[in-house]
């Protein structure tokens, strides 16, 4: 991978194909091999015509690692993104986030508006909104000596996920504490681009997709159908939606 110092940080980043661009941003403890690359989400994006730019968000894959809390903000995240684009020269793109990507890709439509073609918000539905609970026993199922120590099924998956990526684990215990900005449904109501909200059905993490398209004008939903969280990423469903709503947002 390619990298970058964004304000002082290490980015890592991927860039292939030719065409319109669009911005990828992975989810909590995952990178771009494991979100984007193995789900063949690159793949199908550049066969279909699209130059596709996607970057390890910090502590996460192959990008700096840090290990203070407060540096793990949302919208210092999605500076990173922007930073990206303007490093590629890329003046706009489209943008498609998973699960906390989604998060930080909605601070990137906050934000810099006029640097996105549209936006994708993926495996995060209201819960955008309405925030995720329970984020020190994940931050301390991190820090754990072993997973066996782990009691909490639910912070239990986080950290077998985590440990199939290979993440440093401190740095993602600092992710999970970092500062947790509340996304209103004031400023949601301000976004003004094309927008397409795609949950699976079975995805209690996310929340209703539905619920959330309500409150962006004009969102798409795209549900996917009978997919959890996890298995949602590479659905063959959710590609083909993703490549309608970008076809169709011209």
């Amino acid at each position: 991978m390619a990298s970058f110092d964004s304000d002082g940080v290490r980015i890592s980043f991927i860039d292939e194909g030719e065409g319109d661009p669009i911005l990828l941003i992975h989810g909590f403890a995952s990178n771009v091999a494991k979100n984007w690359i193995g789900p063949g989400w690159v793949r199908t994006l550049t066969q279909s015509g699209r130059r596709v730019i996607a970057y390890d968000n910090r502590g996460h894959g192959e990008s700096e690692k840090l290990y203070d809390p407060a540096l793990y903000g949302a919208p210092a995240m999605a500076e990173d993104g922007r930073r990206l684009l303007d490093h590629l020269g890329i003046a706009r793109a489209d943008v498609m986030g998973y699960s906390m990507g989604a998060r930080i890709a909605a601070f990137l439509a906050l934000r810099h508006q006029p640097r996105l073609r549209s936006v994708v918000f993926a495996g995060l539905g209201i819960n955008m909104v309405r925030g995720m609970g329970g984020t020190g026993p994940i931050a301390r199922a991190l820090e754990a000596p072993r997973i066996e120590d782990v009691t909490n099924d639910t912070a239990r998956s986080f950290r077998a996920f985590a440990e199939t990526t290979g993440s440093d684990l401190k740095s993602l215990a600092a992710c999970m504490r970092g500062p947790r900005e509340k996304i209103t449904t004031e400023e949601l109501a301000t976004i003004r681009i094309p927008c397409l909200v795609a949950v699976g059905t079975e995805d209690v993490i996310g929340g209703s997709g539905a619920e959330l398209a309500k409150l962006i004008p004009g969102a798409q939903v795209l549900d996917i159908e009978r997919r959890d969280h996890m298995k949602a990423v590479g659905d063959q469903r959710f590609k083909q939606g993703v490549l309608d709503f970008l076809t169709g947002r011209l």
